[in-house]
């Protein structure tokens, strides 16, 4: 019996669902701007500021030099480079968590919370990818997690057999938002195991040289971030494929069909 008759379509698209409900409002809370640093960053600096004010400021020039979601830098950036934004920044970030477990070497192995988290952060990463591309219907993201990383094509509006819970209000700023973001999508991910290695996963040298111990961590955190790359890459041309887009590889560093 495979993997997919354990597990049905409606079962994944309900786990997947559940995810993209506490995602949306986790990307969100990126972009809020609560103590108004990043509004700085869409006027000229004052002439006459106080040392308070300067480090505000300077904070604002760090936050637009990064692109961050909400300043006046990622309001000029197209679509892509906010995708791309998200690839790379959110990506790092999620991506070392991911790669930790590898520290124990073999023994991370045995267990799943490394395929889990893998499974999580490349979840978190496509439905923000899928945002700034113009997906935000929750169920066509649903269709683009279940294509890309469980192998599916299924249309979820035909398989969510319950009401579907509204997008949760924002509780407020929180720090590490996004990492907190990717361990409740953990929580809720592990509901379909058998579908957690159908992911794109790191090229095979990466995963004998994860199995290290130390070292492990290292080729874990590289082999991670070229299988995000080409999560994203195959999530790019499954949007292409569903509305009118061009240059659908122009997310991957080489450039090239992965």
């Amino acid at each position: 019996m495979t993997a997919k008759d354990r597990i049905g379509d409606d079962r994944v698209v309900a786990v997947l669902d559940r995810a993209a409900w506490g995602i949306n409002p986790v990307l969100d809370l990126v972009a809020s701007d609560p103590f108004g640093i990043k509004a700085r960053t869409f006027r000229p600096n004052a002439e006459q500021r106080s040392a308070a004010e300067k480090a505000l400021d300077a904070a604002a020039w760090l936050l637009d030099i990064a692109q961050v979601p909400g300043t006046a830098a990622w309001d000029r950036a197209g679509d892509e480079r906010r995708a791309r934004w998200w690839l790379t920044r959110l990506g790092l970030l999620n991506t070392i968590v991911v790669a930790f477990p590898g520290v124990l070497g073999p023994l991370a192995k045995r267990l799943p919370l490394q395929d889990v988290l893998g499974f999580a952060n490349q979840t978190v990463v496509l439905v923000a990818v899928a945002r700034e591309m113009g997906v935000t219907e929750r169920s066509a993201q649903v269709d683009l997690l279940a294509s890309v990383l469980c192998r599916r094509e299924i249309d979820s509006r035909t398989q969510l057999v319950q009401p579907r819970a509204a997008v949760p209000e924002q509780s407020g700023w929180k720090p590490f938002a996004m990492l907190g973001g990717m361990w409740s999508a953990a929580r809720t991910l592990r509901a379909i195991p058998d579908e957690l290695h159908k992911r794109p996963q790191p090229t095979r040298p990466y995963q004998l040289l994860g199995k290290v111990p130390v070292l492990g961590a290292v080729a874990d955190y590289l082999g991670e971030r070229g299988a995000l790359v080409d999560a994203a890459v195959q999530a790019m041309r499954w949007i292409d494929g569903h509305t009118v887009r061009g240059a659908v590889d122009s997310l991957s560093p080489r450039g090239s069909t992965v």
